[in-house]
């Protein structure tokens, strides 16, 4: 037995999909956010802060999606 749990993904929140899933970087600072990109409003939904490229690939692991590295 294990003292550490394996975390389940969570689900990709409606309507977006894998491919919806967008880095954006400040213009002012650099600083870069990742998240499900919403084309109606033209806004990054569930976003979180990237530090590292490691944070993006983070992110796909978190909705089991798996990142290599060349996605926009």
């Amino acid at each position: 037995m294990s003292i550490f749990r394996k975390k389940s993904p969570l689900p990709i929140p409606e309507p977006f999909t894998a491919d919806d899933i967008k880095v954006e970087a400040s213009i002012c600072t650099g600083e870069r956010t990742v998240g499900f990109y919403d084309r109606a409003t033209k806004k990054l939904m569930c976003a979180e802060l990237v530090r590292s490229d490691k944070d993006i690939a983070d992110f796909y692991r978190k909705y089991g999606l798996e990142y290599t590295g060349n996605q926009k």
